[in-house]
């Protein structure tokens, strides 16, 4: 518990990180990076690069500060930074030193403002929550019964075109079994090396088939920017990485999950663009365990042409008598029926599917503005907030603490 001593300098600094939060949190970065290039190594450049990964800091650093005494509020954030973190590898050697750059970032920024006082109080802070992530991050890696940072490899087995943007990679050990259990949602992150191994670098990609299924599929859109720090690693495995060879990857984490899987609660999946890959995992799930369960699934796409995985949906269609989908195309040039419930223009589930609302478990991944008008449209219809569960790494994860 944070002391009474340090506690009013911690509520006194909401304004302030509110106001230069985004400063900090790149001075801290540009900072710590330059002393320890070696952790480049965990962290996405390609967020990096796009201010990402600074905004989501700066925005977990606002939150925490604000809501220092209400951890109901915080506990579903540490949850997935925790997971995210062992996803990275992080260890417990790593948070002195993300400590001492993060108190010399706020004192390099507000100068004289950071009293000896101030800074103190942020140490006490910043070591609770260190703390508490050491301890969740141990018990994650023994229920996993992996070591921080391990990776095993995995053969690609198959390599399947899902759209002209989208590419399936079906992953087992290299004697053919499958590389371990998940739960529907969960991710992996996938290692490759650049430079001659000097440059290594980490990126995650959701599951995408049902969690008893002989293998792992992961679906990986390529970028449009090719020569942007964000496509480098899902550019190289679309246009690199063939059929039997070997990639590096770690166990499964995450906690935007499926659980149970058989139910009697009807379940809502909604998503967009590559956002349809953990949904995916959560249906064909369903279909393999509980098929049987009432299920609503729509999805929304730029066009025909940008859709993937189509066959899923329709085995899903064929296997699932209490399954209803329904396709939202921006432009529907080259659309067909055989899915069913095509339709243009955004989506608004809460209209086409008012029966659905009332009982139903809701899960939806997508970009950030798609995930803040669904959320916004099922509030407003009467659905709970704790209905709705969301894959967010950014700083959307936060709105509800901001």
């Amino acid at each position: 518990m944070l002391s009474a001593t340090a506690r009013p300098y911690i509520e006194a600094s909401v304004p302030v990180l509110r106001e230069h939060g985004l400063n900090i949190t790149r001075t801290f970065y540009q900072n710590m990076l330059g002393a320890h290039p070696e952790l480049k190594n965990l962290f996405n450049m390609g967020n990096q690069a796009s201010g990402i990964q600074q905004q989501s800091l700066a925005s977990a650093v606002f939150a925490y500060a604000a809501n220092i005494d209400n951890p109901a509020a915080l506990a579903p954030v540490v949850k997935r930074i925790v997971h995210k973190h062992a996803a990275v590898g992080i260890k417990p050697e790593h948070y002195p030193i993300v400590g001492k750059h993060l108190l010399d970032a706020i004192k390099q920024v507000l100068g004289d403002a950071a009293s000896d006082e101030l800074l103190a109080a942020w140490g006490e802070a910043y070591w609770l929550l260190a703390d508490l992530l050491i301890e969740e991050e141990k018990v994650l890696y023994a229920a996993t019964a992996t070591t921080a940072g391990a990776l095993m490899p995995l053969k690609v087995a198959r390599k399947v075109f899902e759209s002209e943007h989208i590419v399936s990679f079906y992953l087992q050990h290299p004697d053919g079994r499958k590389p371990g259990d998940f739960l529907p949602g969960q991710y992996i992150s996938v290692e490759m090396q650049f430079d001659g191994g000097r440059s290594r670098q980490l990126r995650q990609y959701s599951l995408s088939d049902s969690s008893a299924a002989p293998w792992w599929r992961i679906s990986i859109k390529r970028e449009e920017e090719t020569d942007q720090p964000q496509g480098r690693v899902s550019n190289w495995l679309h246009d690199e990485v063939k059929v039997g060879d070997l990639i590096q990857a770690t166990p499964a984490f995450g906690d935007f999950v499926l659980n149970p899987v058989i139910s009697e609660q009807p379940l809502l999946l909604l998503s967009a663009g590559v956002g349809i890959t953990p949904l995916l995992s959560m249906l064909n799930s369903v279909r393999d365990l509980a098929p049987q369960r009432k299920v609503f699934f729509a999805y929304a796409a730029r066009s025909p042409a940008w859709q993937s995985h189509s066959l899923d949906l329709q085995e899903a269609r064929g296997r699932m008598s209490n399954l209803t989908t329904a396709l939202f195309y921006e432009s529907l040039e080259g659309a067909y029926g055989s899915i069913g419930g095509v339709r243009q223009g955004l989506m608004d589930v809460t209209t086409l599917w008012p029966e659905a609302l009332e009982n139903a478990d809701i899960y939806m991944c997508g970009p950030l503005g798609f995930m803040q008008a669904q959320r916004e449209q099922l509030l407003k219809a009467g659905v709970t907030a704790d209905q709705i569960h969301r894959e967010v790494f950014g700083p959307d994860l936060l709105d509800h603490l901001l």
